[in-house]
């Protein structure tokens, strides 16, 4: 491919130069001082951003990763006219150069709308405003903490120790906070996959193959459904007993859900509902429905509580997307083509504790994905608490 870079004197860009010029890909350098560019990387083109449209000509791919970032002191106008401004015109000479696609970088901190800091209101509004152009593809990608073949910054000190167990640490810090390697940015940047325009895309590593992570959430979810099941089994008993006196029926409800790999699962719960009521999802169950007993459980969570069983049975997880009915079809496709099924439901989740619930498949899919690329112990940690503190009551009723 032909690929323009800008920002390529940054460690991202720098490291990204060095993977995609050793898989043959052709790069052109644009940056304020073309000439420093071209010391710090000889044999390769480089430009100005003036030189762009004229010098952009035939290429594939724009990578723009010349930011200010949130580490910088600066003004809320500075962060503007370099993050907002500065992309504009570089989207907009890439659009007269006819490159096909523009790949605006940014950090996951600009996802979360409660972050008021200048350099996430400056990449939102990029991407607002980016969203308006035409005639070029448009694709803005989120990024966690990258590295590269050596770390920098903090984790430097892990340069000085033996390889296998300068990995071993750093699988240890990557299960606490998201990661991804320049190489997996690299595949992205020359993927030939269509991208959605309104796509929300995160570029992880993910966590399905650090030991740490899968090691530390099933040692919790085995001492969570232990502790369930054995020294509060009087309590599981109590509620199964007010729920059989409250109206006829059983006190544990099973029902069929998909679980990994689209897997189906009998997932087990303290009835809260009539019976007699539709199999439908909860989003379409009329509020009669629920008993008074069943309205306590479902906003306290104790009807989860014999999920503790399906934990145990490694079928579900503390944290992780809801379970959906193998009716919920629209979801299950939505979920099935953002790759959601690569981890095991839980009892809560991120979408959860965000209000969304399975009455818009999409944009519960949306949020499962966003899980996914995100997930971490830290995180996992955050939505425990926040479900504790009464966010994450499930799917509403209908009226």
């Amino acid at each position: 491919m032909n690929i323009v870079i800008t920002g390529a004197s940054g460690f991202v860009g720098g490291n990204l130069v060095w993977l995609l010029a050793a898989q043959g890909h052709r790069l052109l350098l644009v940056g304020r001082d073309p000439d420093r560019l071209a010391k710090a990387f000889p044999g390769h083109d480089c430009c100005g951003y003036d030189e762009l449209a004229e010098r952009g000509r035939g290429c594939d791919r724009l990578v723009h990763l010349a930011v200010l970032n949130n580490n910088v002191s600066a003004g809320p106008e500075e962060f503007h006219r370099i993050n907002v401004e500065l992309t504009l015109e570089v989207a907009a000479k890439a659009q007269r150069a006819g490159i096909a696609r523009f790949v605006n970088v940014s950090s996951i901190h600009a996802l979360d709308e409660d972050n008021a800091s200048a350099y996430a209101v400056s990449k939102r509004e990029a991407v607002r405003q980016l969203a308006s152009f035409d005639g070029i593809e448009i694709v803005s990608v989120y990024l966690p903490m990258v590295y590269g073949a050596r770390w920098t910054g903090r984790l430097g000190a892990l340069n000085k120790l033996p390889r296998p167990l300068a990995r071993m640490l750093f699988s240890f810090l990557a299960a606490l906070k998201p990661t991804v390697s320049v190489a997996r940015i690299a595949e992205f940047v020359t993927a030939q996959l269509a991208v959605d325009k309104d796509a929300e895309i995160i570029v992880s590593d993910g966590q399905g193959k650090n030991p740490w992570y899968r090691t530390a959430v099933r040692l919790v979810d085995l001492a969570f459904a232990l502790a369930v099941l054995v020294p509060f089994s009087w309590a599981l008993l109590i509620i199964w007993l007010i729920v059989k006196l409250q109206s006829p029926g059983p006190g544990v409800f099973a029902q069929k859900r998909i679980g990994k790999d689209a897997r189906e699962f009998t997932c087990y719960k303290f009835r809260t509902m009539k019976c007699g009521t539709p199999q439908t999802g909860t989003h379409e169950a009329s509020a009669s429905a629920i008993t008074s007993f069943g309205r306590f459980l479902r906003a306290t969570k104790l009807d989860e509580l014999p999920q503790a069983w399906n934990i145990l049975r490694n079928e579900m997880t503390l944290i992780g997307p809801r379970p959906c009915l193998p009716i919920q079809t629209q979801l299950i496709e939505a979920r099935r083509s953002r790759g959601v099924f690569e981890v095991k439901p839980g009892i809560s989740g991120l979408a959860q504790v965000n209000d969304i619930d399975m009455s818009d498949p999409q944009k519960l899919a949306k949020w499962d994905e966003r899980y996914i690329r995100l997930q971490c112990l830290v995180l996992d940690l955050k939505i425990g608490l926040a479900t504790v503190r009464g966010r994450g009551q499930g799917d509403k009723v209908a009226g």
